[in-house]
């Protein structure tokens, strides 16, 4: 806006209900991610920009912001000794300190501390960033890179921060959490699972079937081996416990 005083003050703001997801800085209009965790897609985020003066002029555009449900393993996490409030305010120049130390294009993916509630971001001391470094093939520069540089100018970042921040600045490098695993490897993890206990229920019956088998097959044999020995054993006995050899013989002789 070309005007001076209150007329040429912009002020920017989200016109769509998406806050839970994004947020805008009033005055820069930088967008930044407020959670977008287990989320996937493009959001379209209408974005308005209004002057201050008696007539308040206002201006709209709609920004597509895609969100990959892929995660990158390059994402590095630098953890400041500062408020969140304070970071997310200077974000840009934070931004523009670690490019100009690493010497990479740098993204800013995330800005969030350990605690949630909003009345806590002006009262914990420590607000942890993830970044994510390109170079000049736009390509990702591996995360073990990042860590490297990030270790190597850790002093001069920290003295270039401390005069954004006008205090002294701790910069560390910590291990970003690990993503969330994705739908479908659940989904390949539990059928896996369910195959393996269907695989162990079949083979379980399969070993109970043959014992059972094998159970009926002794029996017969016994059956067989009674049979047999009743037919050669002269002395076998009948039901009523009697010998039938010698009924036979008193038989003859009578």
């Amino acid at each position: 806006d070309p005007d001076s005083g209150d007329n040429g003050l912009v002020l920017y703001s989200l016109v769509s209900d998406q806050t839970n997801e994004f947020d805008i800085n009033e005055n820069t209009g930088q967008i930044f991610t407020v959670s977008v965790a287990g989320k996937a897609g493009t959001f379209y985020l209408e974005v308005q920009a209004e002057d201050q003066g008696t007539k308040r002029l206002t201006a709209r555009t709609t920004v597509n912001v895609t969100v990959d449900s892929s995660s990158s393993s390059n994402i590095v996490m630098l953890v400041l000794n500062q408020k969140i409030n304070v970071v997310e305010r200077n974000i840009a120049e934070v931004q523009r300190v670690l490019e100009d130390k690493l010497g990479w294009n740098v993204y800013i993916v995330d800005v969030y501390s350990k605690e949630f509630e909003r009345k806590a971001r002006s009262s914990t001391d420590e607000t942890q960033m993830e970044i994510i470094a390109f170079d000049e093939a736009h390509q990702e520069v591996p995360a073990e890179d990042v860590k490297r540089k990030l270790r190597e100018q850790k002093a001069n970042i920290e003295v270039e921060l401390e005069k954004i921040f006008s205090a002294s600045v701790s910069a560390a490098v910590e291990e970003a959490p690990g993503a969330p695993a994705s739908p479908e490897l659940v989904a390949v993890i539990v059928l896996g699972v369910l195959l393996a206990a269907t695989f162990i229920a079949f083979l379980a019956y399969v070993l109970l079937d043959l014992k059972k088998k094998r159970k009926y097959k002794k029996q017969d044999l016994v059956k067989k081996v009674e049979i047999i020995d009743g037919i050669d054993n002269p002395w076998a006995v009948d039901k009523n416990g009697s010998l039938k050899s010698l009924e036979k013989l008193e038989h003859m002789n009578n």
